[in-house]
């Protein structure tokens, strides 16, 4: 993906784009006068961040950060992508509860070659500046070491929440895991960055490369952090372990249509957190949804088309949307549902069925799921349809929704991959 954007020259522009869906920066007033003396001397800025090449696939919740670098890279500055080769040998202690299965050099070159060909998906590859921490951390010596670990205490180690945390229960802690955020440290003195990026659970590992920074007599660097972004459930991070994640590599059909499947509500942190848009677009574009002068279907299948559309091609994106309009939205796949018959019984309705003709007969949906087969439980359908994971004829709904409570009607209700179609019966 090529940037054709160009560089903004204000500081003011600058941070318009840099801040977007940004968690922290800090210090942020320092980052402002780096961008300032910048613009004055006509020297970009050096922006980097690390990527431990510890599986061979990346997912959207990847790019977050990456697309933050192309934000930078956007505005002329010079975007540093970091392989970390020899920290992945140690392996991030971020979020564990137990010392990481360590991986052979062999196992790690690998995967540094997928992820050069997947990040420049997002990054200009002419404009992006590739290194490796074994550049420098594979040719210090026991004794320079021994001087970068005296910078520390071991009571600054525990104070990081996972060491902690794993201290308290009386877990392992491998005394490696401590060199972890000592050797990230040192990528930014030996890079000389201005500005690290990462996730909000690395703040103490981008921490420890100020604190380098300032012992060698650099200026420090600022931190940016990005939000980690929940997966297609909305609830916990995107994973492929946990079965939520959208790989870059997947086809078109198949990433349009997981795009499609997510909330509402989670449809606005992904165009913030996985698109180019300014804020102020988006900010428009959720004011026209609630306004009503947009349908907030329109807005998720714009943002599915965007996403295929940077990881694959604009044909390709329009391709899986035309494919996800005929098997979903058209409801011709709908036409050959499972029919399965229901009988009427007053426990179904949430109002008197004796009520007169033209009183509302809304059906109680979490156990329709449950008698239609399509879940195990009333309580699995209440579940299910608070994931927003329930359509109602090709509508996602909710348990407050409107659903359609006339006996003649015929709907068709999809969860997940299974799809019926009900027909009425009286008791």
């Amino acid at each position: 993906m090529q940037s054709t954007q160009p560089a903004f020259q204000s500081v003011e522009d600058q941070l318009d784009l840099i801040t977007k869906g940004t968690a922290e920066i800090l210090p942020l007033e320092a980052l402002k006068e780096r961008l300032a003396a910048s613009i004055v001397s006509g020297k970009p800025l050096r922006i980097k961040a690390g990527f431990d090449p510890t599986a061979p696939d990346l997912h959207l919740g990847h790019t977050v950060l990456i697309r933050k670098l192309r934000h930078f890279q956007q505005l002329g500055h010079t975007v540093i992508f970091l392989i970390g080769d020899s920290t992945a040998l140690i392996g991030d202690p971020t979020g564990r509860n137990v010392t990481r299965k360590p991986l052979t050099p062999e196992q790690i070159a690998a995967n540094a070659e997928t992820y050069k060909e997947q990040v420049f998906k997002i990054l200009d590859p002419v404009k992006t500046e590739v290194r490796y921490n074994s550049e420098w951390l594979d040719k210090l010596g026991y004794y320079d070491m021994v001087k970068l670990m005296a910078q520390f205490t071991v009571s600054q180690m525990l104070e990081r929440e996972d060491f902690h945390k794993r201290f308290q229960a009386e877990q392992p802690i491998s005394m490696h895991e401590m060199l972890y955020p000592v050797a990230q440290g040192y990528d930014s003195v030996a890079l000389e960055c201005d500005v690290e990026l990462g996730g909000t659970d690395q703040k103490f590992n981008l921490m420890r490369g100020r604190d380098l920074q300032k012992h060698f007599g650099q200026r420090q660097q600022s931190i940016l952090m990005v939000p980690i972004l929940e997966g297609l459930d909305g609830v916990q991070k995107m994973s492929k372990s946990l079965g939520n994640a959208i790989g870059i590599h997947e086809v078109p059909n198949e990433m349009y249509g997981k795009l499609m499947s997510i909330s509402d509500e989670l449809m606005w942190r992904y165009w913030t957190l996985l698109t180019d848009l300014r804020q102020s677009e988006i900010d428009a574009m959720w004011a026209s949804v609630t306004a009503g002068t947009l349908h907030p279907m329109q807005a998720k299948k714009d943002l599915a088309r965007t996403i295929t559309g940077d990881f694959h091609s604009v044909e390709a994106a329009e391709g899986a949307a035309e494919h996800w309009a005929r098997q979903f939205q058209r409801r011709e796949s709908s036409e050959d549902a499972l029919v399965v018959r229901i009988a009427v019984t007053p426990e179904l309705f949430r109002h008197d069925l004796s009520a007169g003709a033209d009183a509302p007969k809304m059906v109680k949906l979490a156990k329709l799921l449950q008698l239609a087969g399509l879940v195990a439980s009333a309580g699995e359908g209440t579940r299910k349809l608070a994931e927003n994971a329930v359509s109602l004829n090709g509508v996602k709904t909710t348990a407050q929704a409107e659903a359609m409570g006339v006996l003649g009607d015929s709907p068709v209700i999809r969860v997940g991959k299974k799809e019926i179609r009900v027909a009425w019966e009286r008791a």
